[in-house]
């Protein structure tokens, strides 16, 4: 697997905060339920690398990435737990080399024309766009996308499933990510149906994406 098919995996990126180890498997499986084949665990919690490797082994038929990659330590551990790919909020050289050594796509965080020039320098076409609404939202990436058009973004943070089809309908987005798919009182109450029934609205979001830009 490249960026490229990472990017078209789901409309929807899930970015989960998981604080339980037992809830990574239910909530994988609930995902794929509403046709969802893909999520990012991020590195912020204890549970995190554990929920990786579980999901890993248990779950196969949904691709498992770690996002909050933020040392060349958490690179390599998320590597070693079974990640199948990787997500940064920013960039430096020390990171950046680190998850090149894994082997693994990258999705490297750029928030301004300049750091999207300079990953594109290293080599890196597909990136997030982080903090999405805080950076100029959708907008920004409207006007990054006409001095930039052969980088695609999967922007992340502060979308919502209402803003959401608004980042898609751009073409240089190919999947945004969203953490409303994983809503903290659902894990809490491990309401793992509603979490599948986020998962169906997201993957209708792409067919209505689509139908919009024709």
């Amino acid at each position: 697997m490249n960026a490229d098919d990472l990017l078209t995996l789901s409309p929807v990126l899930p970015v989960v905060v998981l604080h339980e180890v037992e809830q990574a498997v239910p909530v994988a499986r609930a995902l794929h339920s509403g046709g969802v084949r893909v999520m990012e665990v991020t590195l912020r919690t204890d549970a995190a690398l554990e929920a990786i490797r579980r999901v890993a082994a248990e779950v196969p038929d949904v691709v498992v990435g770690a996002g909050t990659v933020i040392t060349p330590d958490q690179a390599r551990a998320a590597a070693d737990a079974g990640a199948a790919f990787l997500v940064t909020p920013g960039t430096t050289d020390a990171l950046l080399d680190a998850t090149v050594d894994t082997g693994l796509p990258v999705l490297p965080g750029a928030s301004t024309v300049s750091e999207a020039m300079r990953l594109a320098e290293r080599g890196f076409d597909r990136l997030k766009f982080f903090p999405a609404e805080a950076s100029g939202g959708v907008g920004a990436l409207s006007a990054i996308g006409g001095p930039l058009p052969h980088l695609r973004f999967c922007p992340t943070g502060g979308i919502t499933s209402d803003s959401a089809p608004r980042y898609l309908a751009l073409p240089n987005v190919a999947c945004v990510g969203g953490s409303w798919l994983t809503p903290k009182d659902a894990l809490a109450a491990q309401d793992y149906a509603r979490v599948e029934t986020l998962a169906k609205e997201a993957t209708a979001l792409g067919t209505e994406a689509a139908t919009a830009t024709t």
